[in-house]
């Protein structure tokens, strides 16, 4: 079905056409004055946006009206978020060119031309209603276009303050507010239909009904796929590290991130220490009778209850009535399962700090059983291991339907970039055809680009049909 504003026909739906309408002329024009903008202007709009969210007076302010508005994850995390994924974006970003010409080779007489998109639809999630902006923000203004946000209802406020901190910054350098605008509260389906068919880019990170409504929008798309990421532990890895790296993953922002771990498959020959070390670093794992009392509580009409979405583990078990768990302050919460599937929902993602924990007599088995949890949800996304085999990662990367595997690091906060590996920052990061999306790297500046080339002559380069057909004759003959 498609979602296309042309077919509503109530009041309320004309009326949010019409105002998208304006918005977009505005963005137009100030992306008009921004297309004349040579190299060093264009890094003066992305220093601006970057400052209003990373200087920390803002940044605190932000990330606590976030908690307060969506009620979902933690104030630090969300402060050193917007700073980790801002600052390393900027880092990314430093010398890379997106004006004019960006690239020349003589051997093939191509010419690169950066050109801009022009205005570009942001889709934001209440998961991170600062910094996920904020990155589409920087990385549209990086090649000279406008963009308008629009961000789930919850996370409104917050987006908007974000704004008046960047138009702010765009003040202090002379640079046209309307560069980056804001669909106006309160946030409707009409609204957010009418402005991705009215712009020219749609980037959408969030609901799968937001990234299907994105492809289906009659715009250019780029979407992000579910997460259901799996971690495996084999049986050469550090447990204590690997321990620590999973914890400090799956608790970061209450484990709100797509990135973090939903399921960790423990090969039997280490499952009693490695259960051991995540105890040791905070894990409670709960009995048989006290997972079906969570399950009741996570899914009572077979839905994710936004009870439970970005809330602590003591929280989490408070609401599900496991007081002489919540006692204990856990840092998450440990379901075991053997089971894949609709009926089997731990098997899925939890978007809070519940991690489920499978077996697997072998690492064949823990390929496999990773297989058919990507299958039921997740595929795409990213693996994460913990292992001394440096083949291990490469048997899954050429086996497993992921765009991502992440090694020995605390997967959340790895995948999206981080300044010990070598991913662009992102917070919006591709899934591949596995995950129904159109790519499969972590979104970064060149997907905000239009890239023109000139072509000149240089001297043929025709090969015979011996060079090309060979090999191919010696082994099966011409005819």
């Amino acid at each position: 079905m498609t979602h296309s504003p042309s077919l509503n026909t109530q009041p309320s739906d004309l009326q949010a056409q019409a105002d998208v309408q304006v918005l977009v002329a505005r963005a137009r024009a100030a992306q008009h004055i921004a297309n004349g903008y040579d190299q060093a202007r264009v890094d003066e709009l992305v220093a601006a946006a970057g400052w209003a969210i990373i200087e920390p007076t803002r940044n605190r302010a932000l990330a606590e009206l976030a908690v307060a508005d969506t009620g979902i994850g933690n104030v630090e995390d969300k402060v050193r978020k917007n700073y980790r994924k801002t600052f390393g974006l900027l880092r990314d970003l430093q010398g890379a060119k997106s004006v004019g010409v960006i690239a020349q080779d003589p051997a093939t007489g191509i010419t690169e031309i950066a050109r801009p998109v022009g205005v570009v639809c942001a889709i934001t999630p209440s998961t991170n209603p600062a910094a996920t902006p904020a990155n589409k923000i920087i990385n549209a203004l990086k090649g000279r276009n406008a963009v308008i946000v629009a961000p789930s209802p919850k996370g409104w406020a917050t987006s908007a303050r974000l704004l008046e901190h960047i138009h702010a910054e765009f003040d202090r350098i002379g640079a046209p507010r309307d560069l980056v605008q804001l669909l106006p509260a309160p946030i409707s389906k009409a609204a957010t239909y009418a402005l991705m068919a009215a712009c020219d880019l749609v980037v959408a990170t969030g609901s799968q009904a937001n990234v299907r409504a994105a492809y289906a929008s009659g715009t250019p798309a780029f979407g992000v796929g579910a997460g259901n990421v799996a971690g495996i532990v084999d049986e050469t890895a550090d447990l204590a590290l690997a321990a620590e790296r999973i914890l400090r993953s799956k608790t970061f922002d209450n484990a709100t991130s797509c990135s973090s771990e939903n399921s960790l498959v423990l090969l039997d020959a280490v499952r009693a220490p490695a259960l051991a070390a995540l105890q040791a670093h905070g894990a409670v794992l709960l009995t048989a009778a006290q997972k079906q009392q969570l399950k009741a509580v996570m899914w009572p009409d077979g839905k994710l209850s936004q009870a439970v979405i970005g809330q602590n583990a003591t929280v989490v078990a408070q609401r599900a009535g496991l007081l002489d768990v919540a006692a204990l302050q856990p840092r998450i919460l440990l379901v075991e399962e053997d089971g894949v599937g609709e009926d089997h929902p731990f098997s899925g993602e939890k978007l809070c700090p519940v991690l489920t924990l499978y077996g697997a007599a072998s690492f064949d088995a823990a390929i496999a059983l990773v297989e058919r949890i990507y299958t039921f949800q997740g595929a795409g996304h990213s693996v994460g291991l913990h292992s001394a085999l440096p083949e291990r990662a490469l048997r899954l990367g050429l086996e497993l339907p992921v765009s991502r595997v992440i090694v020995d690091q605390a997967h959340c906060i790895a995948t999206g970039g981080s300044f010990d590996n070598g991913l662009p920052f992102s917070l919006s990061m591709g899934c591949g055809t596995w995950g129904k999306n159109n790519f499969s790297e972590n979104m970064n500046y060149r997907h905000y680009l239009n890239i023109t080339r000139i072509s000149r002559p240089i001297a043929e380069r025709m090969p015979s049909e011996e060079a090309i057909f060979g090999s191919y004759f010696a082994k099966f003959g011409r005819a």
